[in-house]
């Protein structure tokens, strides 16, 4: 019989997949030279965003740029996330994609059905995000009231 090798692509999504043996499944002292699944994954990083440089920053923006096109609400307009809530946005979902997308999403659904039509500060202090956001927003929330932190990059901030 003639054997073909067909290649595969794999995507596997989750939080301490390292810790959980995944990459490695030779348990003991030597055996690691045997693993199948280490030697053929590549892991990749899903870094969270992050605002302590302008680069970051610039990033951020861009995220929130390209969010605002995708954006079906008959009130949404240009500069609604990008402009208006980044800091909020940020706050929210302390940089990580997956809290903002869930926020946005839940916030566009609110928006729909009570009629809004748009996001606002208001409408979101309305939309329960992930537990792990909610925990970790209030030192945030702290730092971007004070002035401590901005997440508009200084091209932005001398516009204003």
């Amino acid at each position: 019989m003639d054997r073909q090798r067909v290649p595969v692509t794999l995507l596997k999504v989750g939080v301490g997949l390292a810790d959980k043996g995944l990459f490695s499944e030779g348990e003991a002292l030597g055996e690691t030279v045997l693993a199948q699944t280490g030697r053929r994954t590549t892991r990749l990083g899903m870094p969270p965003f992050t605002i302590d440089t302008e680069q970051g920053r610039r990033q951020w923006r861009q995220l929130l740029l390209a969010l605002e096109q995708r954006i079906v609400l008959i009130g949404a307009y240009p500069g609604m996330l990008a402009d208006d809530l980044s800091d909020y946005l940020f706050t929210r979902s302390t940089g990580h994609i997956g809290s903002l997308m869930t926020l946005i999403n839940r916030g566009c659904q609110r928006a729909q059905r009570t009629g809004a039509e748009r996001l606002t500060r208001d409408l979101l202090d309305h939309v329960r995000n992930d537990e792990a956001a909610e925990q970790a927003r209030h030192e945030l929330e702290y730092a971007f009231s004070t002035g401590k932190a901005t997440s508009r990059p200084q091209s932005v901030r001398t516009l204003r």
